[in-house]
């Protein structure tokens, strides 16, 4: 579309047919987001700048001097859009000094938890199968020695000895995991 085909667009929009300013935005959009998005970093800001600015070249097209080409006009438009647009989504900062710290007991404890399994887990993985499946079964089934004897057909003493020698044995991988903080947990 060359400068003389825009200003009878242009033309046709200020004599009243809106449709026609379709043309000139279906020409410009492709750039004009791209210069909001250079200017905003995001994508839905962007469009949302480029529309703003298109419906502010609508209203102000009377005002376009023809001596300029129209998408540099635009363009300017779109520019000066994104800019007041970042100005005003810029976040404000605040003095740590001056800001309110809320103490929520239960968000500490579920990352505490987490970490704790997570400890956990990588000590039990080297552990034996044998302690593995009788710590799994006593401590987290639940199941009493006397179950574990009869799923494991070892002796219920034999189990709980397991058991015992087990746990030290997994104390000393989350002591090499950890180094001093497994005796927190």
């Amino acid at each position: 579309m060359t400068n003389e085909e825009e200003f009878q667009c242009i033309d046709r929009v200020l004599a009243g047919d809106q449709q026609a300013y379709a043309i000139l935005v279906d020409k410009h959009k492709y750039y004009a987001f791209s210069i909001a998005m250079k200017v905003l970093q995001n994508k839905v800001e962007a469009e949302e700048v480029a529309q703003d600015a298109f419906v502010k070249a609508f209203h102000h097209l009377s005002k376009f001097n023809r001596e300029a080409k129209f998408s540099t006009w635009l363009y300017r438009i779109v520019f000066n859009t994104a800019i007041s647009a970042k100005r005003k989504n810029r976040q404000i900062f605040q003095s740590i000094e001056n800001t309110i710290v809320e103490y929520n007991p239960g968000s500490e404890g579920t990352l505490e938890s987490t970490d704790k399994k997570k400890y956990v887990n990588q000590a039990m993985a080297k552990l034996s199968d044998a302690d593995r499946t009788a710590l799994s079964l006593f401590y987290l089934e639940e199941f009493s020695l006397d179950e574990i004897a009869a799923i494991t057909n070892l002796a219920a003493n034999t189990i709980k000895v397991r058991i015992h020698r087990a746990r030290q044995r997994m104390a000393d991988e989350l002591t090499l995991i950890l180094k001093q903080e497994a005796l927190t947990l």
